[in-house]
């Protein structure tokens, strides 16, 4: 069994994508073969070339939220900054909270929107009340809130087009809720899916809303002792028909992005429309039920992502490409290049 420091990679600062390459069909694209263990180098928009007529293409549709807030505490006027994660209801989340507070503290961050910090969740999060909850609050804050861009985008100023950038172009209006972006849908265009569907390729979607598990480090040694958050997944019947159609004929299912993956990997192919929590966790061992193939991005040393494609592809095949992507100068994380494993 393999400890988390297997999946260590020194990475220099500098290959840690800022900004997304434009057009976003444009960025790398490293083709790992998991059988041939053939590596080839191209550019995304010559995935359409790589995926067959009667190819199910499974995208996350979920919607990024601009989940920061900043604000300050009521009574001494000290900066405090909050990641929501979770809607708990009533206009309750389940928060990250960067500064120092206690149950109780009231934050001020706007002249209509103010909370309370009412639990500490002894696990790094806490439990805010706001004023205001459901639409009018998703209102408030789509004009006050901050992209959640992840830590290691460390520009001097966050540039407006990130709005724009952090998004996927299909993700939907009615499937808001992530705190964090899937990144490897934001390398697709509308012209490249108009491609992939003139080539015969079918395109279906599921909704994993993105969640503290993006960002959450492990922190055990021991793979299995290291524990997921849940998320929230969902997906319609008509969906589920079309896998099992494709998984019969022996066509590929491919996943786009680990969230899409872990979508697919907690499904109940018994069953029509689903909607569930997971917290599934994928490494080397695993045996996927549904995924064939998968588009990604080059994820972080040590994370469960990292452990997840190596699963699907094998961890020697994983380590020879990312010591390519390395040599290559790809640009890895959330605005950089991508892989296409089949």
């Amino acid at each position: 069994m393999y400890s988390v420091s297997d999946f260590d990679y020194n990475l220099p600062t500098e290959l840690i994508a800022q900004r997304p390459v434009r057009p976003r069909d444009h960025s790398r694209l490293l083709l790992l073969n998991k059988k041939t263990k053939k590596i080839e180098h191209k550019h995304f928009y010559n995935l359409v070339n790589y995926l067959n007529p009667g190819d199910l293409l499974i995208l996350n549709n979920s919607k990024v939220f601009p989940a920061r807030l900043l604000g300050q505490k009521k009574e001494t006027g000290g900066k405090i900054e909050i990641f929501l994660h979770h809607d708990l209801g009533h206009g309750t989340w389940e928060c990250l909270v960067g500064g120092r507070v206690k149950e109780g503290v009231i934050i001020e961050f706007s002249k209509k929107l103010i909370a309370e910090i009412i639990k500490n969740n002894n696990d790094g999060t806490w439990q805010v009340k706001f004023n205001y909850s459901g639409l009018d609050f998703f209102s408030i804050i789509s004009k006050i809130g901050l992209v959640p861009l992840p830590p290691y985008i460390k520009r001097d100023k966050k540039i407006a087009s990130d709005k724009n950038n952090y998004q996927t172009v299909f993700a939907a209006n009615n499937k808001v809720g992530s705190a964090a972006a899937p990144t490897a849908g934001l390398h697709f265009t509308n012209n490249l899916l108009k491609k992939i569907k003139a080539k015969g390729v079918i395109i279906k979607y599921v909704t994993l809303h993105v969640g503290l598990g993006t960002f959450s480090p492990i922190k055990t040694e021991k793979i299995k002792d290291h524990k997921m958050h849940s998320e929230f997944a969902s997906i319609e019947s008509g969906t589920i028909k079309e896998i099992i159609k494709v998984k019969k004929t022996g066509r590929r299912v491919i996943a786009v992005g680990t969230t899409s993956c872990r979508t697919l990997e907690s499904l109940d192919l018994s069953k029509g429309s689903q909607s569930f929590w997971t917290d599934i966790f994928i490494y080397p061992g695993y045996k996927f039920k549904v995924v064939d193939a998968l588009v990604t991005n080059f994820h972080l040393p040590k994370s469960t992502l990292l452990m997840l494609i190596s699963a699907l592809a094998g961890k020697s095949n994983i380590d020879k490409a990312y010591q390519e992507a390395l040599s290559q100068k790809y640009r890895f994380f959330s605005y950089g290049d991508a892989m296409f494993i089949y």
